[in-house]
């Protein structure tokens, strides 16, 4: 076996095995490199929403590409990763109309099905809804929710049917140069060499891009999910909903419960070790997410708690990701910061981050929107949304 690659992958979440599914799809010999399972980190934790809601133009592409990518996954990855097409639900307050209509027309333009729905539609659609009279909804009906860790271990299989190398337990303790360019890795099982070097590394980002020198602005902040009981009446699948009314979401999780959190931007200041954190989640968090979802749903302030968890989200000041060369020509990629929004967008980051190693002169997504100098030249991703985790 050689250690010799074209592209070395460093974290083997969604973003590494993606990216390297995109790379050996085009030729490359790559290895992916994980310090712990693959799929065992805040990929396998995410609640793995797949929606399309989003305000501003890219990211709106981005995930209308995802839905197409998991309503086809089988087809095109060789394995399933659980899609539910539960249909996606958005809640806002009646003097939001304009503004959510806007949006609606441009996501409707990228080719999204979505549409604002009537109170009637909206209580066929789900029943088991009691919302505020002054609320208003938007509708998709492609969207819904996937199985995580289905999904990261079914592109990882796909990586390594294409002759790629996974290695697990195998952690990055330096990245080393000849010159100006990256030649390779070292890890306690011995160095990895190639011209290229990705960053994929989530939570742990900034700590290896300061392997190379650089200080880049992801911080590692603690994400908590609630699961709650499912109230009797309750269809075993139903639309995933924001309510931006009350900064809640829900979505299906098994037979007998639900997933529930919050639209919180405060988690941004929830800095933790990603090595040591509280991963089960806080008393207070769950009583919340409780109180909120029981605000719109039937039954559910009868509801019982399962309990939660916490994890991670990689967030940057304008909760978007960095995908970008640092510094230029050197050979060391930055492919993290998702902050909370990268399942959804992974497909499309996959090819984002190959058409842009590989210099492709008409990249399907362009990634200079997310580049790492935007925050020095105060131009950062805005969406219309006071919730700038929304996007």
């Amino acid at each position: 076996m050689t250690n010799t690659y074209d592209a070395i992958l460093i974290g083997g979440g969604i973003m590494g095995c993606c990216t390297a599914h995109e790379l050996g799809q085009r030729g490359l010999s790559v290895a992916v490199l994980e310090k712990g399972r693959i799929g065992d980190g805040p990929t396998g934790d995410s609640v793995a929403i797949i929606r399309q809601h989003y305000s501003n133009r890219l990211t709106a592409r981005m995930a209308h590409y995802g839905v197409r990518v998991f309503h086809e996954f089988e087809d095109r990855i060789g394995e399933s990763c659980g899609f539910h097409q539960s249909g996606f639900v958005v809640l806002t307050s009646e003097s939001n109309r304009t503004g959510l209509e806007s949006n609606l027309a441009l996501q409707r333009e990228i080719g999204i099905d979505t549409r604002i729905i009537s109170s009637e539609d909206l209580s066929d659609l789900v029943p088991e809804m009691n919302p505020q009279p002054d609320l208003i909804a938007a509708f998709e009906s492609e969207s819904g929710y996937a199985d995580a860790c289905l999904t990261v271990k079914a592109y990882a299989n796909s990586v390594k049917r294409q002759g790629a190398d996974l290695f697990e337990d195998t952690e990055v303790t330096d990245i080393y140069f000849s010159g100006e360019r990256v030649s390779g890795v070292r890890t306690p099982s011995g160095d990895f060499q190639a011209p290229v070097v990705i960053n994929c590394a989530g939570a742990w980002g900034a700590r290896i891009a300061a392997m190379t020198g650089h200080v880049i602005p992801i911080e590692s902040c603690r994400a908590q999910v609630a699961v709650v009981s499912k109230p009797k009446g309750f269809r075993s699948e139903f639309p995933v909903v924001i309510d931006f009314s009350n900064g809640s979401y829900i979505r299906p999780h098994s037979r007998e419960s639900i997933f529930g959190g919050l639209v919180d931007p405060t988690e941004a200041h929830a800095v933790v070790d990603p090595d040591n954190y509280k991963k089960s989640a806080d008393a207070d968090f769950l009583d919340n997410v409780s109180d909120r979802l029981a605000e719109t749903w039937h039954g559910l302030n009868e509801s019982d708690s399962v309990g939660g968890y916490a994890s991670l989200y990689a967030i940057t000041p304008d909760w978007h990701p960095i995908v970008d060369e640092v510094p230029a020509d050197s050979g060391f990629y930055i492919c993290s910061g998702f902050s909370g929004h990268g399942f959804k967008l992974a497909p499309a980051v996959g090819q984002m981050t190959a058409d842009m190693i590989l210099e492709e002169s008409n990249p399907l997504f362009d990634h200079r929107a997310f580049r790492l100098s935007r925050f020095d030249e105060n131009d950062s991703v805005m969406g219309i949304y006071k919730f700038s985790i929304l996007g």
